[in-house]
């Protein structure tokens, strides 16, 4: 017979080939599967609160998950109805556009082929809705077990966290328990800091909008604050469109007006403002790790980054806390 250490050691090689084996086997889903456990953790207050006030597991599980697939699309919604209602608009002045424009800067002339450039674009966007088609069943599929997901978490929170918990020694059961609000405290912070700042891009860009004069303002800021969910680009598509409008109509002034208001007023001040101050306040994180964690993730593992990343750094500022408070509270004794 095996003695215990020895069978402990193969099980614990069995579990690291089995883990390395489901990462490579489940890779397409890697990503989903990580953001259905982020929003467990965070509207797993609104299940509590439900079954403290009567409701049964299985229909507060439920109605929580719908409150969080309704507020995903909350976030891709907008986009597509103001693309919708402002199509004949968009189609009427791409139809008007003239074969050549002279852009004039500072004293210099520049000849852009328009013709060109529309059938470039043209060409881009019948290739991105034909990939956008193709990957329709795949992301039918990704977005029902992200829904399953969250329920399934939902449903049987206690469970989950006693059998995480059986996986651990007991005398490490404290430091996992304080790694777990880590994390729920970090994701609670990274989704109210980023709503937060997509409120504040809204605002903004409404005002900015509104005081140089366009029609659409309103539809504008929304854009602008939706955007703000999409790490990297951002906002700053809907102001660089509204200068390639003017540059189009010959209105260079006003290009470069919006362009400068724009990026700087849209783009970069709720970020650098909003951001910063509640990143310090709701993530218990310095802001320079925050943005370190912010701006690696989504450079490394892409739009799961500006999750995964602050997570990642907030766990490692944890376990230097834990290793501190280890150091200083039971000083190394010669044996």
């Amino acid at each position: 017979m095996p003695s215990a250490r020895r069978r402990r050691r193969v099980l614990l090689g069995l579990f690291a080939v089995t883990a390395v084996a489901t990462t490579v086997v489940l890779a397409e889903v890697i990503g989903t599967v990580f953001f259905a456990i982020t929003v467990a953790y965070v509207i797993y207050p609104v299940r509590q609160w439900l079954v403290d006030h009567g409701r049964g597991r299985r229909v507060a599980a439920a109605v929580a998950t719908l409150a969080a697939f309704l507020a995903g699309l909350a976030a891709v919604v907008p986009i597509g109805a103001a693309l919708y209602v402002r199509r004949r608009e968009f189609l009427s002045f791409v139809r008007d556009l003239p074969p050549e424009l002279t852009v004039s800067v500072f004293g210099f002339e520049y000849v852009v082929s328009v013709t060109e450039n529309v059938a470039q674009v043209q060409s881009v966007m019948t290739s991105l809705a034909v990939d956008t088609a193709a990957a329709a069943p795949v992301l039918a599929l990704k977005a029902t077990l992200f829904v399953f997901l969250v329920y399934g978490l939902l449903l049987r929170p206690h469970d989950i966290r006693v059998a995480v918990l059986e996986l651990v020694p007991v005398t490490y059961r404290d430091v996992t328990l304080d790694f777990h609000e880590r994390v729920r405290s970090t994701l609670n912070a990274i989704y109210v800091l980023q709503a937060a700042t997509a409120f504040a891009t809204f605002l903004i860009a409404y005002v900015v909008f509104a005081a140089l004069g366009y029609d659409s303002a309103l539809v504008l800021a929304v854009l602008a604050g939706v955007l703000q969910f999409v790490p990297v680009i951002g906002p700053s598509v809907v102001v660089l469109g509204l200068a390639a409008y003017h540059l189009v109509l010959g209105d260079t002034g006003a290009a470069i007006i919006v362009t400068a208001l724009g990026l700087v007023l849209i783009g970069f001040l709720p970020d650098a403002i909003v951001r910063p101050r509640l990143a310090s306040m709701t993530a218990d994180m310095p802001v320079s790790l925050y943005f370190i964690g912010f701006i690696g993730g989504v450079l490394t593992v892409g739009v799961v980054g500006f999750i995964a990343g602050p997570l990642v750094v907030a766990l490692f500022v944890e376990a230097a806390q834990q290793l501190t408070e280890e150091v200083d509270t039971k000083p190394v004794t010669d044996d």
